[in-house]
């Protein structure tokens, strides 16, 4: 809160209360006075804050009353009380409740108090706060308070010494402050001058206020102790120190400037006071001599001493800072004095602090063009400026000569030593430091062995001191090494930066004002003031030579990157100052310097020495010192970066680029990039210099010109360093951008940079020749790069850039040279086209073929390089300019053809990258009529034989082409149509035929034929790869777009192109070689099937025929309006049929698949029909041939037609159906039989098998050719069956045959055939039965005469059956059974015909079932042929190949003859039956009774399962034969009834094992033979006498035998005692044991009075012989014999006359 407010007084009021009590307590014993002025205090302070309002304000009135108790208590000078006291006066002051006079009575007491010296900090706090809250104290009371604080300065006590230093430094400055702001206040009133003063009185001041006077009083005081004269004002002082007084005079000045600049008497005090002190100090400086002895002057000289010189230094620069303007002569001393302390004579330290001074100095620009103006611009008077700037050059040169004598770090370690090692580590470290960044060197100068380590000193463009800040040091410090260098170095880089930096803003300004003038007046002409531009130039001529020295010096010397940064910045600058300021000299004098400083030492370049030696005889002198400019010294100790060679005609060895040089480079480029505008003649200067670095640092123009990192070609290659790698990049960028600020120079002056290119370049062409080291390309690179920056002006540079590069450049024998002058011509071309010139090109097409000009020319180059170059600028052309060549296309296009064969692939591939551009993106927008010049240059590119890819995609480009054409047909067509017309108008004229190829026909079905004419030249390419892409590509053309064509234009198409095709294609395939080709081009694998010729050439083959056979399919319609379809059919099926019997798998399966294709159509139906549905609709699928993977490549893929609607809106009548007439089909039914013909011939002579014997292994037709061939029947015959005869039915049936003989070759089999074991049809064998289930199916609807042809195709395929057993024979060929071919081997396989076989007899069962009763059937005896065909299956059984082929048959023949035999019965009378009976007892006999033998391994379930065959062939005999006898011929029954007798007496087979002969004795089989034999035996329906008698006969021979088989059994068992019977006799005697008690059951069954007496007789007589083996020890004996035996007992009846008694 603030000191006025109640609350405050208030509290004010409490604690003086307080303090007072406090006082009145303490003195209460020994001070009674103190006491009772302290209560009287109290009372007086409460009556006044009862009586006033503003308490304050009375507090100060009576101040000097409440002051006084408390002065009392400090008269006590009892330490307790006296600080109590202070506390409370203190506490008053800050109120600002003290009068002037109670204030002068506190000095008074403090005074007493510091006599004694009680309480000195507390007073010094006393007196700081009285002056500074308030301003009551001033004149004498002031003065006191002052020399107060300067006594206790100077007492034993440091803390008090330095407490009152601060105070008195704060006094002094509050003095001053207090002047100031008086003068504040009267700043508005207007004085009287005051009379002007002579220097009668310096005590004069009456004229100033009252602060005023104190401030001029205490200064004056000042100047006068440090003087060391008496104190006019600050009396009492006792001593005081000069150091202490500079001190306050410096911070006096530096603070309050203004005070001395607005009141002339303290002007004064400065001239006749300050300055004549400071020189006077100055003396014993001046005067003093480094190392000279007192015996030469006689007088001892005064040392300088440290703390004043110094100080001494801080008031010059304050002095010139801020009192220039008042204290110009003064100052001219100061400045002089100043650069002679910077003399070698000189102590170090004095030349430390006159260097941070003049550092000082040199921060202040303007300042230094004032001393210019004031001194240097004057006649008759010291140049200081330019002393100053000699100063510093030859002080820091001096550091570099003068070895460091007295001072104390080069005692301690000798220049020498320092230098050595420090050059160590200079040279260590950037090796290693660059690499690793752990180690960073110091930054240092070095020169000739003197090492000078860099320190910062200070922030740039501020003159931080060290020294001159060393207030408390009184001995001279030891200044460290390099620390005077480093800040004569801040202020040379500062002076420079501030002269040039103050120039150059005022230029600008005044450009400024000039443009403002202008505007203003444009018929004025401006007129700049002359006197800113003398001081300029003044400024620049009186320091250039000087800092071209140092900076040179330094450059070379610099080892630190940032110091060399500065130095070349510093150069930079002044040069572009001086072309600026048009000062020519020393413009190119730096410039030079920095070119110098880019190449390696002593490096030889004409243009630069030249220019040193004007200036090296320059040598010029500061006072009288020589001072020379160093020339570079070469043991520089610099991170080498980059090792090259030098450009020279003359390979030298390597030179060394230093980072410094890079570093160098970099400034020269600025350089040139910033001010190129002020270089005028030193562009040749700079160019040169550059071309020399780009050399050395092996820089290559890359795109654009612009300059890259590349390897040097030869010599020892350049070597570049990690760090300088980095930087090239940026450089190259510069050196672009440098080259691209041309555009701003005007007409003239960039015609000057082009023909300084220009003779560079001819120079280096000049060094290139004759040899083949790597040329300069430097000018070219840069000619390219000044082009493309001024393509807005190109027409003026267009003729001398592109002549030269085409005349000169790219003809020189130096392959990089004319590489890189093409390289330049075409990206000068192709900018030219990109530029967005106004008018634009498409209006201005001089422009266009000006600039399209050179690229036709250079195709008269006849090197390959630039051809190559050439044409990727074509390309590249057309990627950014394609869309507007327009005119320029012929010329465009003529380039990208001109290509040969022996110009080599990368040629050929860059054209062709051309030509593809052209076609995916430009066609379009070219002109038509150049589309036929496309078509013959895509043509062109096909038929070259360098690069095969080429060929293809060109195939691929021809088919895009064709697309494009389709797709722009309609406007194609207008187009070209207009021209023709144009055309045959000038034709007219000239009375001449208009000539262009296929000329009848209208433009763009040319346009169409030459294309088709163009790949039909391909697709014969003796490159198999080509043929096959030309081929797939024309066939696609013509089906996606022949619809575009007229018709009449078809016919060329059909006769000229596809015909003539096929013609050389099947010449080619049969001539063609048949060697085999080694692998191609190395690591290529051929597969096998393309390893000869022959083989390649039979692919083609197939792709032409499948590709025309698709154009008759799919344009039938379109041609059959053609006159010579027929002809042309006829055509077609002649190459088909060639085709098929080709020696070839390949081709030959091909060319079914084509005669598939042409044979699908089966009458012109519309397009949403599909080909198969009329076979559909007959139940025969649409026969396609599986893509069998075996079998070669498969089939080119077709693009379908997905412009069907189109096409319909475009040609919409061709689409048309005709009309069905009676002609058509009749036309129709003629094509068919052709196709049938062709089918034929094609099959008898494919399936003819070889006649003579097979050594020489004839060639034998594959599997998928007949399976193909056989397919094509079905389809065909749907369009031939109306007159399909016998005699076509024949052919078909040897067909037929023949196609399923053919065997296989084993290395086929695996694909074809399934493992044997499985019993599958081969595709062929499905193929022949449905061959023939569609002709029976036809014969089935169709009509009577028809169906004489059903004994023929049971012929037919009874035939097949056989084979299951007899498989037949191809030719004398030995074949192989399949199980036994080694797949490796060339074997010829036989097929397993038994599914095949099995399959027929199916069909043949089937067929059968629907036909018995035919007619023809019946006639042509069918059931004969079958059953005798089913014989050799069935007597063979198990000797048949496959078991399943007998139990087929059994079934077979059981089918048969369940349909057959009641129609053999029907028409028994006939006679037609007669020969099937005895066929059929054979076939039953041979059945039943076979000679072959079951295989071992048979198991019993099998064997019963067998057994159940043979009982159900017994079945039928006793069903469907037996009943009718009387139908039947009784020779038939005679050997049934045989048959069935042998069948009823068991016969065994000796092989099987004992425990299995019971079954395998066929029991069941006897069995139901037996049964059968005795139901026909004893049937009372015997017809005839004889049948019985076979029947009883038969009985009789069988109890015969059982009788014998007993007897012989008993008697056995009897001889042979313990010894058990042969297995085998046992067996027997069981089956017969057996046969009796069958017997027994069938007598029981019988009517008694159908059996014969003698048959009972025979029975009852086997029962003695049956009761005499009860004997027998075999136990099966013993149940067999007990079956037997049971039945018997129905014999056992009483006699008949003792019935009635008979036993119960």
């Amino acid at each position: 809160m603030s000191t006025s407010s109640p609350e405050a007084v208030k509290k004010l009021l409490e604690n003086m209360q307080t303090d007072l009590r406090s006082l009145s307590m303490e003195c209460k014993k020994k001070f009674p006075p103190v006491k009772e002025a302290a209560e009287s205090g109290i009372v007086k302070i409460k009556t006044i804050a009862a009586r006033n309002t503003d308490i304050l304000a009375a507090l100060k009135e009576n101040s000097s009353e409440v002051v006084q108790p408390f002065l009392m208590g400090c008269g006590t000078k009892e330490p307790k009380i006296t600080q109590l006291c202070l506390a409370a006066i203190q506490r008053l002051m800050s109120h600002e409740v003290v009068s002037e006079a109670a204030a002068g009575n506190i000095i008074n007491m403090l005074w007493q108090l510091m006599e004694n010296g009680l309480e000195e900090l507390k007073l010094l706090q006393t007196v700081l706060v009285l002056l500074t809250t308030n301003t009551v104290v001033h004149d004498e009371v002031l003065s006191k308070a002052i020399v107060l604080c300067f006594r206790l300065h100077f007492t034993k006590d440091n803390i008090t010494n330095n407490t009152a230093a601060a105070t008195v430094r704060q006094v002094v400055t509050v003095v001053f402050e207090r002047m100031v702001a008086e003068d504040e206040r009267f700043k508005g009133i207007v004085e009287q001058p005051p009379p002007v003063q002579g220097n009668t009185n310096r005590r004069s001041v009456s004229t100033l206020r009252p602060s005023a006077k104190d401030a001029y009083m205490l200064f004056q005081d000042l100047c006068q102790l440090v003087n060391a004269d008496a104190p006019y004002w600050l009396v009492g002082m006792t001593e005081m120190t000069r150091t202490f007084g500079l001190e306050l005079l410096e911070s006096v000045l530096n603070d309050f400037p203004g005070v001395f600049l607005q009141h002339q008497e303290f002007s004064f005090l400065l001239k006749e006071r300050v300055c004549p002190l400071v020189i006077k100090l100055f003396s014993p400086n001046i005067k003093f001599r480094q190392g000279s002895s007192s015996a030469a002057s006689p007088a001892p000289v005064e040392k300088p001493y440290f703390p004043i010189c110094m100080r001494l230094l801080r008031v010059v620069s304050v002095l010139i800072k801020h009192f220039y303007s008042l204290l110009v002569t003064e100052c001219e001393i100061f400045l002089s004095l100043l650069v002679k302390f910077l003399d070698g004579e000189k102590p170090q330290w004095l030349r430390a602090v006159a260097v941070e001074s003049v550092h000082r100095l040199c921060v202040q620009p303007h300042l230094l063009r004032s001393f210019c103006q004031s001194y240097d611009m004057k006649q008759h008077s010291t140049k200081v400026f330019r002393d100053i700037v000699n100063a510093l050059g030859s002080f820091i040169q001096s550091l570099f000569i003068v070895p460091n004598v007295g001072n104390a770090a080069a005692v301690s370690a000798p220049a020498g030593g320092s230098g050595l090692g420090a050059q160590g580590t200079a040279q260590g470290g950037p090796g290693t430091g660059g690499v690793s960044g752990t180690l960073t060197t110091q930054a240092a100068f070095e020169y000739r062995g003197t090492w000078i380590p860099l320190m910062t000193v200070s922030v740039q463009g501020s003159a931080k001191a060290t020294y001159l800040e060393m207030l408390d040091k009184v001995e001279p410090p030891s200044i460290p090494e390099g620390y005077a260098m480093s800040v004569a170095f801040s202020a040379l880089l500062d002076l420079v930066r501030g002269i040039t930096s103050m120039i150059e803003r005022e230029l600008a300004m005044e450009e400024e004002a000039a443009a403002e003038f202008r505007e203003a007046h444009p018929d004025q002409e401006w007129k700049p003031q002359p006197g800113a531009h003398l001081v300029w130039e003044e400024m620049v001529s009186a320091c250039w030579c000087g800092l071209l020295a140092a900076l040179s010096l330094l450059l070379d010397a610099s080892t630190d990157e940032t110091a060399t940064e500065n130095i070349l910045k510093a150069e930079l600058t002044m040069a572009s100052l001086c072309g600026r300021l048009g000062l020519v000299t020393p413009r190119d004098a730096f410039i030079t310097a920095i070119c110098k400083a880019s190449l390696p030492p002593h490096y030889a370049l004409t243009v630069l020495s030249s220019n040193t030696a004007n200036l090296s005889s320059k040598a010029y002198s500061i006072q009288g010192q020589s001072v020379q400019i160093i020339s570079p010294s070469s043991e520089s100790h610099q991170q080498v970066v980059a090792v090259g060679q030098p450009l020279t005609a003359q390979p030298q060895g390597t030179v060394v680029l230093t980072a410094k040089n890079i570093q160098c480079m970099r400034t020269l480029l600025n350089l040139a990039h910033c001010h190129g505008a002020v270089l005028g003649t030193s562009w040749q200067l700079v160019l040169a210099t550059l071309q020399h670095l780009v050399w050395i640092l092996g820089l290559k123009p890359g795109v654009g010109g612009a300059l890259k990192p590349g390897r040097a070609v030869e010599g020892p290659s350049t070597v570049l360093t990690t760090a300088v790698m980095t930087d090239l990049p940026v450089i190259s960028n510069i050196l672009s951008r440098l080259f691209e600020s041309s555009q701003y120079l005007d007409d003239v002056s960039l015609h000057h940079l082009i023909n300084a290119l220009c003779s560079l370049s001819l120079e280096a062409m000049e060094m290139a020749y004759g040899n083949n080291k790597e040329p300069s390309l430097f000018a070219v690179a840069k000619l390219l790069e000044t082009g493309l920056v001024n393509m807005d002006r190109i027409e003026i540079l267009w003729r001398p850039l592109t002549g030269h590069l085409l005349e000169q450049v790219c003809q020189h024998p130096n392959s990089r040279m004319r590489e890189w002058g093409a390289e330049a011509l075409t990206a000068l071309i192709k900018a030219g086209l990109a530029y967005k010139h106004d008018p634009p090109l498409a209006q201005n097409q001089r422009l266009q073929l000006l600039l399209l000009n050179p690229l036709k020319e250079l195709s008269n180059v006849l090197h390959a390089d630039i051809r190559q170059k050439q044409l990727e600028c074509v390309l590249q052309i057309l990627q950014s300019q394609g869309d507007s060549l327009g005119p320029g296309w012929p010329l465009v296009l003529g380039v990208i053809g001109a290509i040969r064969n022996d110009q080599g692939e990368s040629l050929i591939r860059t054209a062709f990258q051309c030509l593809q551009l052209v076609v995916t993106d430009f066609l379009p927008t070219m002109p038509c009529t150049c589309l036929q010049i496309v078509v013959d240059v895509a043509g062109s590119f096909g038929l070259q034989n360098q690069e095969l890819n080429i060929s293809l995609t060109s195939i691929g480009l021809l088919w895009n082409i064709s697309d494009y054409f389709f797709q722009r047909g309609e406007a194609i067509t207008q187009e070209l149509e207009r021209e023709e017309e144009a055309l045959q108008k000038q034709a007219q004229e000239r009375g001449e035929t208009l000539n262009r190829p296929f000329h009848p026909a209208p433009p763009f079905d040319c346009l169409w034929l030459c294309l088709y004419a163009k790949l039909g030249e391909l697709c014969v390419d003796p490159r198999p790869a080509v043929r096959k892409s030309a081929g797939q590509t024309l066939f696609s053309t013509i089906a996606a777009h022949g619809t575009l064509l007229q018709q009449p234009t078809w016919h060329i198409v059909v006769w000229k192109v596809l015909f003539q095709l096929l013609d050389c294609v099947r010449t080619s395939s049969t001539t063609a070689d048949k060697e085999k080709i080694e692998s191609g081009g190395g690591n290529i694998l051929i597969h096998h099937s393309r390893d000869t010729a022959e083989k390649q050439w039979a692919e083609t083959w197939v792709l032409t025929l499948a590709g025309v056979a698709r154009i008759f399919n799919t344009r039938r319609y379109l041609l059959q309006q053609l006159g010579d379809f027929f002809e042309a059919w006829e055509v077609l099926l002649n190459h088909i049929q060639s085709a098929a019997l080709s020696k070839n798998n390949e081709v030959s399966l091909a060319a079914l698949k084509s005669f598939q294709e042409i044979l699908q159509i089966v009458t012109p139906v519309k397009d949403s029909d599909k080909a198969g549905d009329a076979l559909a609709a007959m139940g025969v699928p649409p026969v396609l041939i599986d893509p069998l993977s075996a079998s070669g490549p498969g089939r080119p893929l077709v693009r379908s037609d997905s412009l069907v609607e189109r096409l319909t809106r475009y040609n919409g009548a061709e689409l048309q159906a005709p009309p069905p007439g009676e002609e058509s089909a009749l036309e129709d039914s003629a094509l068919w039989w052709s196709a049938w013909n062709t089918w034929y011939r094609t099959g008898t002579d494919s399936t003819r098998p070889p006649s003579g014997p097979t050594e020489k292994l004839s060639f034998i037709p594959s599997q998928p050719f007949l399976t193909a061939l056989i397919q094509i029947f079905p389809a065909l015959y749907q369009h031939i069956k109306a007159n399909f005869s016998m005699e076509d039915l024949k052919k078909l049936g040897v067909i037929l045959h023949g196609a399923v003989s053919v065997p296989i070759s084993s290395d086929a089999s695996p694909f074809i055939l399934p493992s044997y074991t499985e019993a599958v049809l081969t595709s062929l064998q499905e193929a022949v039965l449905t061959a023939l289930d569609v002709l029976q199916k036809a014969i089935c609807v169709g009509p009577e005469n028809l169906q004489v042809m059903y004994p023929a195709i049971f012929e037919q395929l009874l035939l097949f059956v056989e084979f299951s057993c007899k498989p037949p024979q191809y030719g004398r060929m030995e074949t192989k059974h399949v199980a036994n071919a080694k797949y490796n081997q060339a074997e010829w396989v036989a097929l397993n015909y038994v599914p095949f076989a099995e399959r027929s007899l199916e069909v043949v069962v089937d067929l059968y079932h629907k036909t018995a009763c035919h007619k023809a059937v019946i006639n042509e005896k069918v059931l004969q042929n079958i059953i005798k065909t089913l014989r050799m299956p069935l007597g063979l059984k198990y000797a048949c190949p496959s078991e399943s082929t007998w139990k087929l048959a059994v079934s077979s023949l059981l089918k048969v003859l369940s349909i057959g035999l009641p129609v053999a019965r029907q028409h028994a009378s006939s006679g037609k039956f007669d020969t099937m009976w005895p066929e059929l007892a054979s076939a039953f006999e041979d059945f039943l009774f076979t000679k072959s033998t079951p295989p071992d391994n048979l198991s019993i379930q099998e064997f019963q399962k067998n057994e159940a065959i043979d009982v159900e062939v017994v079945q039928l005999i006793s069903t469907e034969i037996l009943p009718f006898a009387n139908f039947i011929p009784k020779d038939f029954v005679g050997q049934i009834m045989t048959m069935l007798n042998k069948g009823s007496i068991h016969s065994q087979s000796p092989s099987f094992t004992e425990a299995e002969i019971d079954v395998r004795m066929r029991e069941n089989f006897s069995k139901v033979c037996f049964e059968t034999l005795l139901q026909f035996s004893f049937s009372n329906k015997v017809s005839t006498p004889q049948e019985g008698y076979i029947s009883r006969m038969a009985l009789s021979v069988l109890l015969k035998r059982s009788q014998d088989v007993l007897r012989r059994y008993v008697e056995d068992e009897r001889l042979s005692g313990r010894c058990p019977l042969p297995r085998q006799q046992v067996t027997e005697i069981i089956f017969v044991l057996k046969a009796i008690s069958t017997l027994m059951d069938s007598l029981k069954k019988t009517q008694p009075e159908n059996v014969d007496g003698n048959t009972w007789a025979q029975v009852i007589a086997l029962y003695p012989t049956l009761v005499e083996c009860i004997t027998c020890s075999s136990s099966e004996v013993s149940s067999a014999l007990k079956e037997a035996l049971g039945p018997f007992k129905d014999f056992m009846q009483p006699p008949v006359s003792k019935v009635q008694n008979g036993e119960s």
